[in-house]
């Protein structure tokens, strides 16, 4: 399948490659080890993109007619910036967000404007949906005016909210009953990620519609993985979110730990990040929290909401998972205290006396 991808420049497309060598094409140009697609203007201002995937594509597939036009639908901490790499690279991009006044933004870097997800749904090829939790997931795809009222045969609708197994079944089959495809997209990152294009997506559902879609991909991601049935995907993001929860709760511990003993914890910080059991997360978060600044990248109301839905995963398949049961009473006393919204490494509140319940 192609996709014509509206541009109103010339734009290098970074086109980053899946991690998994099967999903590599042959790229004809690199820059700073990077692989990039050099992309010519058409006569009609159209730039086509060219889906590719493990297996070599059909020589007859034609491109559509019209331009693509991708939607976008939830425009927080993650979507906003996703939406911006998408509008920056010359795409035809359609918002919506609950809250309006978080998509002027985007409108005035040139993205136009749909009053409900179904209008977005319906006036674009591919809709996007980024949302905080599975509740907010399934309203926006399957309640009053939701993006499936809006589905047709021929279009798409990808979820890259982090949601569990169970909703992304119920979302998919909201929308294929409309005769539209259905690709869950959880994307393994955070805020500067998804400014930078940075992200990773664990794709699950049609496959037709991830080649597709792969281009656009590439463009808010540096690699994606496709895993199957529609599942996989949400039973991946929540395994790493549940492994990243653990770890920071780990790490919290020995901060509070290396400075009761007297020790200096920013040294600590540089012994970690250079053996290893080093981390990105440690060395960019680690600064901060010793000075018990928090600045949100991800919330942590959010990552006990993943810790929650990894337990439930945990359970439904008799796995015990008790470090990740302790970190998420650790999140849970946290959030009692009003660090909802303060970035997840603010957990290392709840470790500190002031914070400790007397029953947990």
């Amino acid at each position: 399948m192609n996709l014509l991808v509206k541009c109103n420049f010339y734009h290098q497309l970074p086109t980053p490659m899946a991690m998994c060598s099967s999903f590599c094409p042959r790229i004809p140009n690199h820059v700073g080890g990077r692989p990039i697609y050099q992309l010519p203007i058409t006569p009609l201002n159209y730039v086509p993109f060219k889906a590719f995937s493990s297996q070599t594509p059909s020589s007859s597939a034609e491109a559509n007619e019209a331009p693509s036009t991708v939607g976008f639908l939830g425009l927080g901490i993650m979507g906003a910036p996703m939406a911006q790499n998408l509008i920056r690279a010359g795409c035809d991009v359609t918002v919506w967000n609950r809250t309006k006044n978080k998509c002027n933004p985007l409108i005035s870097l040139g993205a136009k404007y749909k009053s409900s997800p179904e209008e977005v749904a319906a006036s674009c090829d591919v809709t996007f949906s980024m949302l905080a939790d599975p509740q907010s997931a399934l309203d926006v795809a399957c309640g009053k005016h939701g993006a499936a009222s809006g589905m047709s045969p021929g279009r798409g609708y990808v979820d890259v909210s982090t949601v569990d197994a169970a909703t992304s079944k119920i979302i998919g089959g909201h929308i294929k009953s409309t005769g539209a495809l259905f690709l869950e997209a959880p994307v393994s990152g955070s805020k500067k990620p998804a400014e930078d294009g940075q992200l990773i997506f664990l794709t699950a559902g049609d496959r037709s519609l991830y080649e597709a879609v792969a281009p656009l991909l590439d463009i808010m991601g540096k690699s994606r993985f496709y895993l199957g049935d529609v599942g996989n995907g949400a039973a991946m993001k929540l395994v790493v979110n549940m492994i990243m929860g653990s770890m920071m709760a780990s790490f919290s511990e020995g901060l509070l730990l290396s400075e009761k003993v007297g020790l200096d914890p920013n040294i600590l910080v540089e012994v970690v990040s250079q053996g290893a059991i080093s981390a990105p997360m440690y060395s960019t978060k680690g600064p901060s929290m010793i000075q018990s600044l928090y600045p949100t990248a991800f919330p942590l109301k959010h990552q006990q909401k993943d810790l929650r839905l990894a337990l439930g995963l945990a359970e439904s398949v008799s796995q015990p998972i008790p470090i990740a049961a302790a970190a998420n009473e650790l999140y849970k006393v946290a959030k009692s205290h009003g660090l909802s919204d303060q970035d997840f490494s603010a957990v290392i509140e709840a470790l500190k006396s002031k914070l400790q319940d007397p029953e947990n």
